[in-house]
């Protein structure tokens, strides 16, 4: 059987892009390195393994995720086919048996007649183009060795440090200012001061709130410049205050006086809608993440649409060396046009999360397939989850790229013909707000379906 285009990769990402390939008409090759190697993570032999957790996160439609699900399953979604018919009760969430789903993803992909899968290890990037690598956080060693060597070594990561992102409408703005170091530009980042007691008790909550504990694979291995808040915290009492809460150069207008400490938010996207909050990357679980970070003054009833994180992974700097639709910029990369025809895809490509990558596989495909048969990729609208993800991978981020699950503040706010019907809007409680903004990306998710459906090729 040839193969119109070689897929790297038999994860969640991977499989996705092989079966819109093969539904769009285009025979494809699927390389999956197990049975005969496994990464540490994994235990089975089947395709699309959830290696960490059987959750896919919330299914309400006012959850980003939840909103980024349902469209995959109206897009044709191989993983979201799985996952329903393989659910376990989870509350408002959609959990499913990790078994069952790898083995009916397994069985949906041996059934589509364009997709032949070669079960051995690929230790150099294959000639073959196109080419999509889908190989996940923990892509083998050759392979990332020579992705390096394409790509470039500065454009590629290892290590994953990633702080909160805060809703804006959570932050309280009487209790902050907005000004950069020295006044240096414009005033590029909100200030959240703390005198000595509230930065003390900030540090001892560090030192004690209950961490994530590294899994086997990923051995505690910090970066000096991306070491976790409380790593920092241990190292003595005021590393934080001569480190990223450094109130040099910052000045509280409300008291004329430089504060003691000071956390700085960073502002996530164009329209102001989050902020990260600078240098706070951290291990802490979840819930003391939310207890701890509502110490800061400003903070109180913040609301993370993005907990932090430190661990092990494999990325590009997607908005440097992508184009946008999945493929390897010549232009950006160490070897030039030797790249020209390879995708990434999948947490390679900067995403993070099941849910995440699966729509970044299934992006590929579609946007490939288009190209394929010769026309511009089309992609969907920024409105949409989807677009949102796209939009992600494609927008250079001050400080650096990181990945990222799916958060509101990827999808495009609505524009308003009206100051009036923006008051009204924003009246809404933050429930109502996201359930309107999921109607209208279902709603242009639908007509952007109609004018992009795969078109089978041959008889």
């Amino acid at each position: 059987m040839r193969a119109d285009v070689v897929v790297v990769g038999g994860g969640l990402a991977g499989t996705e892009a092989a079966v819109q390939l093969a539904r769009a008409g285009f025979a494809v090759a699927l390389h999956e390195m197990k049975p005969g190697k496994r990464t540490p993570a994994q235990t089975g032999d089947g395709l699309a393994e959830l290696v960490c957790s059987n959750s896919l996160r919330g299914a309400a439609l006012s959850n980003a995720v939840g909103l980024l699900k349902e469209e995959l399953r109206r897009t044709g979604s191989v993983v979201m086919d799985a996952a329903l018919a393989t659910a376990v009760p989870a509350g408002g969430a959609l959990a499913v048996d990790r078994e069952r789903f790898s083995a009916r993803v397994t069985e949906l992909v041996h059934a589509e007649p364009g997709i032949r899968c070669v079960h051995e290890e690929v230790t150099e990037l294959p000639l073959a183009r196109p080419l999509v690598l889908a190989t996940g956080p923990l892509t083998s060693a050759p392979l990332a060795a020579a992705l390096e060597r394409a790509v470039g070594g500065a454009h590629l990561a290892y290590y994953d440090a990633i702080a909160p992102i805060v809703d804006a409408e959570s932050i309280d703005w009487e209790r902050v200012w907005k000004q950069s170091r020295y006044d240096k530009g414009s005033d590029d980042y909100v200030n959240c001061p703390l005198d000595q007691a509230s930065y003390e008790a900030f540090v001892a909550a560090l030192c004690a709130a209950e961490k994530v504990a590294p899994r086997a694979f990923e051995e505690a291995r910090y970066f000096e410049g991306c070491l976790p808040a409380e790593v920092m915290a241990e190292r003595g009492p005021l590393t934080l205050a001569y480190g990223p809460l450094k109130p040099v150069g910052l000045t509280d207008p409300r008291t004329g006086r430089r504060p003691f400490a000071v956390l700085q938010l960073r502002q996530e996207d164009v329209a102001g809608t989050a902020y990260n909050l600078v240098g706070m990357q951290t291990r802490m679980k979840y819930a003391e993440q939310e207890r701890v970070f509502r110490m800061i003054p400003g903070l109180e009833r913040a609301e993370l649409v993005r907990h932090g994180s430190v661990h092990r992974n494999t990325f590009v700097d997607a908005p440097a060396v992508l184009d946008g639709c999945f493929g390897l910029r010549p232009e950006a990369c160490a070897a030039g046009e030797a790249v020209r025809g390879v995708h990434l895809t999948g947490q390679l490509a900067g995403v993070e999360g099941y849910v995440e990558s699966a729509a970044a596989g299934l992006l590929c495909g579609r946007l490939l397939a288009e190209r394929l048969h010769g026309g511009p990729p089309r992609p969907p609208p920024p409105t949409t989850a989807l677009g949102g993800i796209l939009g992600h991978i494609a927008r250079p981020q001050p400080g650096g790229y990181q990945p990222s699950n799916v958060t509101w503040a990827h999808i495009a706010r609505p524009d308003f013909a009206t100051e009036a019907e923006a008051r009204a809007h924003r009246r809404l409680n933050k429930r109502e707000r996201y359930e309107r903004a999921a109607e209208r990306a279902l709603g242009d998710l639908e007509r952007w379906l109609g004018e992009t459906a795969p078109r089978p090729t041959g008889p």
